[in-house]
């Protein structure tokens, strides 16, 4: 699918708003002198910046490291496709829950919902370039909009969709075709001058989506549709809400950050949790809460139920009685006087 317009920062989807990653190790490697680094972005990514001519791509760029690095770049997911390659050297790299060493011509693909890394914890030496963009999707079952100045065919574009969206592979071995192309990304990236290289630019994006896509017509690919579906999108949800848990959660926020319709949430989240959405909430935080109390003595009752999302001390005491039989006092006595009997 494509689109005349695109969007501009910050995205907003189901309600949450998304930044672009600052990528702050590498801006305070470079101005180290650790790394050479050259770049055309918008948002918060660094580099020059991106013109209007190539609205819907985020970051584009590359890496050169030349000598040992002290830095890497920790969990963080980027706001669109992102296509990495490393053209020589080697790079720790972890995505999801594989962790890797890329070698040359190794090429990865992330989804906006997949958390990966640079550097175990450090780079390493090794010249690598990406290509982020942005589709406006955030979640698994959103349907993906393209630059309008993507010139795959109906066909082509709806293909790579396809195998994108309903193969989850992100490791591949790029051709000396993709190498190619990257390299005259990189000197595109070099001579640009606000904006003057812009259809350069457009045309190569184009040619390295080709590229991709030859590579993975190549294969053997499987498919599986589950992968779209607005359950993985919840359980997805549902899953970083762990991490949440202090925000002021109502089921119409939580529908609309997993992106899906208040009655299509309430569905997946009873068929994964057994559970309502509100309930499986306060299971979490009180939960949450428990974990508080034990390791972290030096809070407060009150804190602890402020850290956890209840909007009073008094309600906190109220649930987790009625949870637990006991307040949360008794609670943290009882549980602080088995561990120092131990």
């Amino acid at each position: 699918m494509k689109a005349n317009k695109h969007t501009i920062e910050p995205y907003v989807a189901g309600g949450v708003v998304y930044h672009a990653d600052t990528c702050l190790p590498l801006v305070d490697a470079v101005e180290r002198g650790k790394v050479k680094f050259k770049a055309l972005a918008r948002y918060t990514y660094p580099g020059d910046r991106l013109s209007d001519d190539t609205l819907g791509l985020s970051s584009v760029g590359y890496w050169d490291a030349k000598e040992p690095q002290d830095w890497g770049l920790d969990w963080h997911r980027n706001e669109g496709i992102e296509l990495h390659f490393l053209e020589s050297g080697s790079m720790p790299y972890s995505q999801e829950n594989q962790s890797i060493e890329l070698e040359p011509n190794h090429l990865t693909i992330t989804r906006p919902w997949e958390a990966h890394k640079v550097g175990q914890p450090t780079i390493g030496m090794g010249k690598f370039y990406w290509v982020i963009i942005d589709l406006g999707i955030r979640r698994p079952h959103q349907e993906w909009v393209w630059p309008d100045w993507i010139m795959l065919t109906d066909g082509d574009l709806s293909r790579l969709t396809k195998i994108l969206r309903q193969n989850d592979q992100w490791l591949w071995k790029g051709n000396i075709k993709i190498r190619e192309c990257f390299s005259k990304i990189g000197q595109v990236v070099d001579e640009d001058d606000n904006g003057s290289h812009s259809s350069k630019l457009r045309l190569l994006v184009n040619e390295l989506l080709l590229l991709v896509l030859e590579v993975m017509d190549s294969k053997n690919m499987v498919f599986n549709e589950a992968l779209t579906d607005s359950s993985r999108s919840v359980k997805l949800f549902l899953n970083e809400l762990e991490k949440k848990l202090s925000e002021s959660w109502t089921i119409e926020k939580m529908a609309e950050s997993a992106g899906v319709g208040l009655t299509r949430f309430t569905y997946h989240c009873r068929q994964l949790t057994n559970t309502t959405p509100m309930r499986y909430l306060g299971m979490k935080r009180l939960e949450l809460a428990k974990t508080l109390l034990l390791e972290s003595p030096h809070l407060s009752v009150a804190e602890v139920a402020y850290s956890c999302g209840f909007a009073t001390s008094q309600y906190f005491s109220t649930v987790f009685k009625k949870q637990e039989k006991c307040t949360p006092v008794e609670y943290r006595s009882r549980l602080l006087q088995t561990v120092l009997s131990e």
